[in-house]
């Protein structure tokens, strides 16, 4: 069944539009300035999606290899942030080269990965640095060899603007505050909390946890589950195999779950099947929007009225001005996009004005908030 109109979706998509006119402030409400780097590349600055600007401000002229070094490369967030990057090089006439590495969860394969690209002379990485600090060494050594090495969510730690160019990302504690704070809301302030994340480990989920912990603690009636299970974020490999197996072993082992943050609304759906297998009330969610995480809900809302579900974007378009800083900096070009993007919730089952948006003309994978078009998906995903 349709539950929404192509205008809702163009409406939707029209929001994270990434092609813009006016030039990027790089400061939020706050005044954040930050640190700026050698290459006049802002570092450290936060704002709002809205301060991204055209590439054609940082091209050049001079031939230019890029890739995206992918940390794990295995669900359809990471395919639709690969086709994002892909899509914004392919902007620049004098980009020769757009190379992509999947390092399959894999840190030694990632560190491989990237010492091969800069043996095949790439200047501008881009990567999703999933293992973390592990993988600082060898980001440094790119950085002296003079590639310019842009991180993307999840943060190597070191110094960026002196290690690599910048890190981009959302404002993780924020974005683990504002969906566990939702989540309590609904639950009425009391009951059973479960954060799911994505491997161990990775400090994109351990992030997202940290920002869940404070809305608990501002509400001692909640139990947080995860306290029981090592006081950290829930393995789900951001898969919905994995996390219907999973989630099927909690619901086993606590009985009675009100409520669950995910940091990735696609895996989610493996989730939502666990709970109707079991028997059981689908609780009170919040993740990040992914197309059948919302159809879902209408098929759902009204035989499980405890079901309600919020979603920040999936903010897939961190990858472009990442790629705007790494070729700004290889360019000696300014640039003060924000490195740090402010997310707000975007979809609300309770609010009627930010009902959640299924497209059942697009494939159930789709992140609407993506910046691709509707085209765009339904070609990615039916490759």
């Amino acid at each position: 069944m349709k539950t929404s109109t192509r205008a809702t979706v163009a409406a939707f998509l029209a929001a994270g539009a990434l092609v813009l006119s006016a030039c990027s402030t790089g400061t939020d409400a706050g005044g954040s300035t930050g640190d700026t780097t050698e290459n006049l590349v802002s570092v450290g600055t936060s704002g709002l999606q809205s301060d991204i600007v055209d590439i054609s401000q940082f091209c050049g002229d001079k031939p230019i290899k890029v890739a995206f070094a992918d940390g794990f490369g295995g669900n359809s967030w990471r395919k639709t942030t690969r086709a994002i990057f892909e899509a914004e090089a392919a902007k620049c006439p004098n980009i020769t080269d757009v190379l992509y590495t999947d390092a399959q969860a894999d840190t030694q394969k990632a560190i491989a990965d990237i010492n091969s690209l800069v043996a095949q002379g790439v200047n501008v990485i881009v990567s999703f640095t999933d293992g973390g600090e592990a993988l600082l060494p060898t980001v440094k050594k790119a950085t002296e060899a003079g590639v310019k090495f842009v991180s993307i969510v999840a943060c190597p730690g070191g110094t960026p603007g002196t290690d690599y160019v910048d890190c981009v990302s959302e404002n993780v504690d924020t974005y683990g505050y504002g969906l566990a704070k939702w989540t309590i809301d609904q639950m009425g302030g009391k009951g059973n909390l479960l954060m799911t994340g994505g491997q161990a480990g990775n400090p994109y989920s351990q992030a997202v946890y940290e920002g869940a912990k404070k809305a608990v603690a501002e509400n001692p009636d909640v139990v947080f589950l995860n306290e029981q299970l090592g006081d950290t974020f829930v393995d789900t490999g951001w898969e919905p195999g994995k996390t219907k197996q999973v989630m099927a072993g909690l619901i086993t082992q606590f009985g009675q779950i009100d409520g669950i943050v995910a940091d990735y609304g696609g895996g989610s759906v493996g989730g939502i099947e666990a709970f109707v297998d079991a028997g059981k009330p689908l609780p009170v969610w919040s993740a990040n929007d992914s197309n059948q995480f919302a159809c879902l809900w209408y098929q759902y809302k009204d035989s499980q009225p405890s079901f309600q579900i919020a979603t920040m974007s999936s903010r897939n378009w961190v990858a472009i001005p990442a790629l705007h800083k790494g070729l700004a900096a290889y360019n000696g070009l300014a640039n003060t996009e924000p490195s740090t993007y402010n997310l707000e919730i975007i979809e609300d089952s309770t609010d009627p004005d930010k009902q959640p948006v299924c497209e059942s003309d697009l494939p159930n994978d789709a992140i609407l908030s993506s910046g691709l078009t509707v085209d765009q998906l339904k070609k990615l995903f039916n490759e």
